[in-house]
């Protein structure tokens, strides 16, 4: 089943897009809907070119600009526009217009607010979605612009009203409805109106009350709570008391006993009495009525088919609670708005329930709206894509053609960004049967095809060390397995007492995390597990897995060293393609061929991948176009092949959903505007951003929900809530509250001090009301867990070491005393950070707010500074006094020159004077050091498989640590000659050495 779910996005142009032809209209005989600048009102004028919100409100039949101080301010006697813009990941703009009706506004409001609706949207070039909001019956997506809610106060333009600040302040009773967004309502502030289903708000002068029904949820109960905050800074400036009344509590309590005083006293509550807002109104059967004429006529169809729906005409589908006009794009302005006043006739019906108005144009329908109909063709994409563009320019480029102005034309596509840490610890499993076999260190990243396997990837987070265990299924592993895998991955996640994240992932649909972690990845064709051989065995099918001396292909990609992968393909010519690099080898002939549309950085990547699959062989380079017959020969001759980049599913702009899951059922509902506040402890959420799904879990969830994570996400991925092609294999991430990984937490604002925190949402909110947020103390890394392999996590000696790459910027060092450690610390910059391992922690999609407990933390962290810059100039004007127990000091003090003050230090004096002392601190009694201040060691303890080697050392750059003469007996060249060198031909030296 499917609840009711609000639009996916649509993409919208600008207002520019409204004047396409010269006389700044739409071309009448191509679209026939057209408006003209000059009949736009003046008030609309420069909409839409930005993202955020604009409102209007109607006086006098004219729309005037509100103030953006006044936004979230409406009086029940008027009628508003409000249109939000918000700026996709694509770079287009979304537009939704809304249009307001308080409960007293006149008709004659309402119908200008509709109409100047309609007119607002053509002006926006027609690809609006348009709601019609009446007060206290307001769409989910309305009230999330205004959060925590809207209180309509009394009056209106059309009255005269005068909105004054009254100088005695009114006792009001308000009711709060709602677990994601809140309905609230002034109600009788009489005892008879309270009851044991709902939630109250009693304002008073020194405190306002929460009252909780007893048959309240606790998600109601955290939602009212923010109600209560927004009137104590409204309408208090932030100065009141606030206090919780639990339905039942005895009158002993004095806050209790001091809440019913304002009622005359305790007295059993009465039963609820259902109003109008309480009656829950089921979604009827649609009914497709076809608008003539300003007339509705039923369309007699079973079952609804798109082909009904004529683009010269404005439809209504009437489903009771919601109410759609389906606007053709060949109707013109004012078929439009004869449309707009018959929708509002049938709304305003006898006996009519309460309905949500949606407006679409053809073309840019919603997902609701389509979901309606039995069958709905798929658009089509009538711009250019890239793919079609690569096409077009490898061909030219075969031909001889000069391409580099077609290639120039193509936009630079932002490469993902992993956002999580690359320098922890590693280990894989392959699936046999049921079991689980430990890979050595120098093949996990060498996956089969037809194999399962279970990885555990642990690395320093945040404030904590983090883990991510994930199974990934090969395209031709057997199902039995890949079972297996998932029932071994999650008892090690239950064994870590639920604190690791966890992944699913499907070969070809791996995410930029998984390529990072194994950085350098290979997939072989078959399989070596017994599952695979099994399978093969019973089914007659060929064993394809890879033979060292038969004849392989291997397609390389990637985008560097820290993200590159070499995918062994089918050994024929059509599995060429002009954007990629390849290897192709038979026994000892080894060949590389590089496309037309390849980089250097391309021919990079397929070196470094020759010394994983071939090393110690010489290669015979190929490119397109100038193959030798040998080569073609072993592909099996000649054939055409494609010129496109293979991509995977781009990351959209993020959706947040609630979800329940009973009897195999699955419902969920969207949270728009959705922000950290709206994860509840005690429910489960889904994070969908088209390219990966998300299952969030809270703490206060039940053990049988929480083992049903998987299968939910599943779930939501085969019901395709929002119709965009969900990919059935798409990577699924299960994650923990308080446990919550940077690329899950980089879609909010995070504070990881609420998800910190104990007790259910009420308890929380609470306590951030009166105590505010603690903020979370700094812990130290929690040491790798155990191996489920009966061996230490910590990688043989001989694995290549995930350490951050040399950075000039940064001062390697070793055996630091702990607190210089902490000295460091509080000096590195944060730029200066490895370039090829992103942090922990990057820029958030979303602004993070200030807040009093923010800008606390901020000062903490200045004052913790400014403590230690003043601790250490310290230590360099007054040096603490030689213990005859120490060692003599290694560091020389410092002598004062006349001609330099000692006072005021630079901060760049201050970091070399860090960096001299981390140089000389670093190197021991016993070891020699180069011109460049690093220890020297002799080439065999430097060696990738040495039998003797060096530990914490810079591994990425083990060369450095060579004596001048040894490198130039080693290399040929002086240092300086090294590095003048491409960075492939450097690796090509090192590889050949065994020092990379």
């Amino acid at each position: 089943m499917k609840e009711f779910v609000f639009p996916r996005e649509v993409t919208s142009g600008s207002l520019a897009e409204a004047r396409k032809a010269g006389n700044n209209s739409f071309d009448q005989k191509n679209n026939s809907m057209a408006v003209s600048m000059r009949d736009l009102d003046p008030a609309f004028q420069g909409a839409g070119q930005k993202a955020g919100m604009e409102i209007w409100r109607i006086e006098n039949f004219h729309p005037v600009p509100v103030p953006t101080s006044s936004h979230g301010k409406f009086f029940t006697g008027d009628s508003y526009i409000i249109l939000k813009t918000t700026a996709l990941k694509s770079g287009a703009f979304r537009h939704d217009i809304h249009y307001w009706q308080g409960k007293d506004t006149s008709q004659d409001e309402a119908g200008t607010a509709a109409m100047k609706t309609v007119e607002l949207d053509a002006a926006l070039g027609g690809r609006a979605v348009q709601y019609r909001e009446v007060q206290g019956h307001e769409t989910a997506q309305f009230l999330s612009y205004f959060k925590p809610c809207i209180i309509p106060q009394a009056g209106g333009a059309s009255s005269g009203f005068k909105h004054v600040q009254p100088e005695e302040h009114e006792t009001r009773l308000y009711v709060s409805k709602g677990k994601h967004v809140v309905h609230v309502k002034e109600v009788a502030f009489a005892r008879s109106t309270l009851n044991h289903d709902d939630i109250f708000i009693l304002d008073t002068k020194s405190k306002i009350f929460q009252f909780n029904g007893s048959n309240s949820s606790i998600q109601e109960r955290a939602k009212a709570l923010e109600v209560v905050q927004h009137i104590k800074d409204t309408y208090h400036d932030g100065k009141c008391e606030v206090a919780a009344i639990e339905d039942g509590r005895l009158m002993s309590d004095a806050e209790t006993g001091e809440f019913w005083g304002f009622f005359g006293g305790f007295a059993p509550l009465p039963r609820k009495t259902v109003s109008e807002d309480d009656k829950t109104v089921e979604a009827s059967s649609p009914k497709l009525l076809r608008i003539t004429k300003g007339q509705t006529e039923p369309v007699d169809a079973d079952p609804l088919t798109r082909e009904l729906l004529d683009t010269n005409h404005c439809y209504i589908l009437d489903c009771g609670i919601e109410v759609f006009v389906w606007t053709g794009r060949n109707t013109s302005l004012d078929d439009r708005k004869t449309g707009s006043t018959a929708v509002e006739e049938l709304v305003r019906g006898p006996d009519r329930p309460k309905a949500h108005v949606i407006r679409v144009i053809e073309g840019f329908e919603t997902v609701v709206f389509r979901s309606k109909f039995d069958s709905w063709p798929q658009t089509n994409d009538v711009t250019v894509s890239e793919d079609g563009r690569g096409k077009v320019a490898a061909l030219l480029k075969r031909q001889g053609f000069n391409v580099k102005g077609l290639l120039k034309a193509a936009p630079a596509k932002e490469e993902p960004q992993p956002y999580i840490d690359c320098t922890g610890n590693l280990q894989v499993w392959r699936i046999n049967g049921q079991e689980k076999t430990l890979i050595p260190s120098a093949e996990q990243s060498k996956f089969y095809s037809g194999d399962c396997y279970i990885f555990q990837y642990s690395y320093p987070g945040e404030d904590k060390e983090e883990i991510l265990i994930g199974t990934w299924f090969g395209k031709q592993s057997v199902e039995e397995e890949r079972t297996a895998a998932i029932s071994l991955a999650s008892k090690m996640v239950e064994a870590l007492k639920s604190q690791a994240a966890q992944a699913r992932i499907f070969e070809g649909n791996e995410p930029i995390q998984f390529f990072s972690i194994f950085q350098s990845f290979v997939v072989f064709k078959g399989g070596v597990s017994s599952g695979y051989k099994n399978y093969i065995a019973e089914n007659g099918v060929a064993d394809e897995t890879y033979s060292e001396d038969g004849v392989a292909l291997f397609r390389v990609q990637g985008s560097g060293p820290e993200n590159m992968q070499a995918i062994q393909v089918a050994p024929v010519a059509s599995s060429l393609n002009s954007c990629y690099c390849y290897i192709l080898h038979s026994g000892s002939t080894v060949f590389t061929w590089s496309g037309n549309l390849t980089t250097a950085d391309d021919h990079e990547l397929v070196e470094r991948q020759l010394d994983i699959v071939k090393p110690n062989l010489q290669s015979k380079p190929q490119k397109e176009g100038t193959e030798t017959d040998q080569f073609w020969e072993l592909l099996g001759g000649k054939l055409e092949f494609p010129g496109q980049k293979i991509t995977r599913d781009a990351e959209s702009d993020p959706h947040l959903f609630s979800c329940s899951f009973s009897k195999g059922n699955l419902k969920v509902s969207e949270i728009y505007n959705f922000s950290q506040d709206d994860l509840m402890t005690e429910d489960i959420f889904i994070l969908d951003c088209h390219s990966d799904v998300f299952v969030w879990i809270g703490q206060q969830v039940e053990s049988k929900s929480k083992t049903q994570a998987l299968t939910i996400a599943e779930k939501f991925i085969e019901q395709d809530v929002l119709l965009e092609k969900l990919s059935r294999d798409a990577p699924i991430f299960i994650v923990m509250e308080g446990f919550e990984p940077s690329f899950f937490t980089r879609f909010f604002t995070w504070d990881s001090a609420k998800s910190a925190m104990h007790g259910n949402s009420f308890q929380r909110k609470y306590s951030i009301m009166k105590n505010g947020v603690a903020p979370t103390p700094d812990k130290p890394k929690r040491r790798p867990p155990a191996s489920y392999g009966g061996r230490s996590s910590v990688p043989d000696k001989s694995q290549r070491s995930r350490s951050m790459s040399f950075s000039p910027d940064r001062v390697r060092v070793r055996g630091r005393s702990p607190a210089f450690n902490a000295l460091a610390a509080t000096f590195e910059s944060p730029n200066a950070r490895n370039l090829s391992t992103p942090p922990p922690m990057v820029r958030k999609i979303y602004p993070k707010s200030v807040t009093p407990d923010s800008a606390k933390l901020d000062a903490a962290k200045l004052a913790s500074r400014s403590a230690a810059i003043a601790a250490l100039t310290a230590s360099f004007e007054q040096p603490a006094p030689p213990s005859p127990a120490s060692a003599p000091s290694r560091i020389p003090k410092p002598k004062p020159s006349p001609e330099t003050p000692k006072s005021e230090p630079t901060s760049n004096s201050m970091s070399s004077r860090i960096e001299a002392l981390t140089i000389q601190e670093d190197v021991k009694e016993d070891e020699a050091e180069d011109e460049e201040g690093l220890p020297i060691y002799p080439y065999e303890r430097l060696k990738v498989f040495s039998t003797d080697p060096v530990t914490d050392i810079d591994v990425t750059k083990r060369e450095t640590y060579l004596s001048s003469e040894e490198f130039r007996e080693k290399f040929g060249m002086a240092k300086d000659a090294f590095y003048k060198l491409p960075k492939w031909k450097q690796n090509k030296l090192k590889m050949a050495l065994q020092l990379f």
